[in-house]
This record gives C-alpha cells, structure tokens and sequence, in this order.
C-alpha cells in the first residue's frame, strides 16, 4: 500500500468533506494540449514545406504568421463549437429525462432498479437504494444522466475551452517562426532543434495526467510532431521538383 505522502490528497474525515463540498473541478488540459500540439506541428509543417520547395525564408514568415492567426482562431471557433454542442446535449437529454420522470415516474423507478440491480444491490437494500434515490426530483435526474446516458455532471466553458486552445495554439505555434523571426543562423536547423523541444514539453507535461511515464509520453508526441513534418517537406520537395 502505498505511503500517505505518495497520495494525491488526504483521507481524514474533514479532508474528505471539504473535497467534496467544494465538488469536482473542471480541467482545460486537454484544450491546452490540443492546441499547443497542433500548432506547433501546423506552423512547423509550413517551415518544412518552404524548405523543401526550396522558397525564399520571408514565405515562411508570412505563411507562418497566416497560419496562427487564422488556424489559431478556426481551431479555437471549432472547440467553442464542439464544446457549446456538448452543452445542449446534455441540457437535451436533461430535459427528456425530467418529462420521464413526470410522466413515467413507475417506468423510470424500473430502470433505477435495474442500474443498482447490476451493480450487485438486491433485496431490501435494492429497494432501499430505490427509495433513497427517487425521493429527490434532482437526485433522480442526476443519477439517470450518469448511469444510463454516461453524461458527466460537470459542464466545461465553452469560451475557456475556445481561449485555452488559441493561446495554446499561438504560443507553440510560434516557436518554429522564431528563428526566422530573429534572422538566427541556420534558421531550419535552430526551428526544428526548438520544435522537437516544445513536442517533448507538451508531451512530458501531459505524463502529470496520464499513467505513462514523463519521457514515453514526451517521445510518442515528438514522433507525432516530425512525422507530420516530414510529410510536408516530402510534399514540398516533391511539388518544387514538378513545377
């Protein structure tokens, strides 16, 4: 078993209360993370596909720059989309189960039933967990949206969603330009040398939030990163030969 200081919080009675009356909180990481991946992996794939159609250095900037500001944005509109969806989807189905339990409190009752049945619940304490969950309106809905349409009870904003994936976007987007921007020596080299850096960061960083270990998780987003770009600089190579 592991130590109290390898937990991730406490279990002392008035730690547990405290945990759960301040409810669970809502996480932006993966906005972050898909935001940071695919603007970094976006504007570095324009910088590969310059080179290898061998183009003057000022097209990668002017490229770069079209690209964080209207992908940034595109993906940042598509993610407030997506995530407002999920939103009406929830108050949807919300609303359909409040009819349900108007109209149909003895059918609804039998699905509750059933749920805790397969849980492993049976006699009274089957009925006695029934009883318990449909004497509030609320506890009732809640617990249908969870157990029967697996809806989580905790709504991410959608504008936090848009904001975290634009200024993630933005931000390592900006990396691979930087050399270029800066006029550094050997531009391509120092890009790709500080891209394959922030693959590996954002990578490393997500292994806090995953079971995998910091340098797996680094390494699998790096082989995702110089893989989109070398597929760009082969189609920029192979366009510049063609033309």
């Amino acid at each position: 078993m592991p130590h109290r200081a390898d937990l991730e919080h406490g279990h002392e009675p008035h730690e547990i209360a405290d945990r759960l009356r301040s409810g669970p909180s809502v996480s932006y990481l993966r906005d972050w993370v898909y935001g940071g991946i695919d603007g970094a992996v976006t504007t570095f794939a324009i910088v590969a596909g310059v080179v290898g159609a061998n183009l003057p250095p000022r097209v990668i900037l002017i490229l770069g720059a079209a690209n964080l500001l209207a992908d940034g944005f595109s993906m940042a509109a598509a993610n407030y989309s997506s995530t407002r969806t999920e939103i009406d989807e929830y108050e949807h189905i919300r609303q359909m189960e409040e009819r349900h339990v108007t109209h149909a409190p003895d059918g609804e009752r039998e699905e509750i039933r059933q749920i805790f049945a397969a849980k492993g619940f049976s006699g009274e304490a089957l009925d006695r967990a029934v009883d318990v969950i449909t004497e509030s309106q609320e506890r009732w809905i809640d617990t249908m949206m969870a157990e029967e349409h697996g809806l989580p009870p905790i709504a991410r904003s959608p504008f936090r969603s848009a904001l975290a994936t634009f200024v993630s976007f933005s931000i390592c987007g900006l990396v691979p330009l930087l050399p270029f921007v800066l006029g550094l020596p050997a531009s391509v080299i120092a890009s790709t040398a500080m891209t394959g850096t922030t693959f590996f960061i954002i990578g490393s960083l997500r292994s806090r939030w995953s079971p995998f270990p910091w340098w797996r998780a680094g390494a699998e987003t790096l082989t995702i990163g110089l893989v989109a770009a070398a597929f760009a600089y082969l189609a920029g190579y192979t366009l510049q030969a063609l033309i």
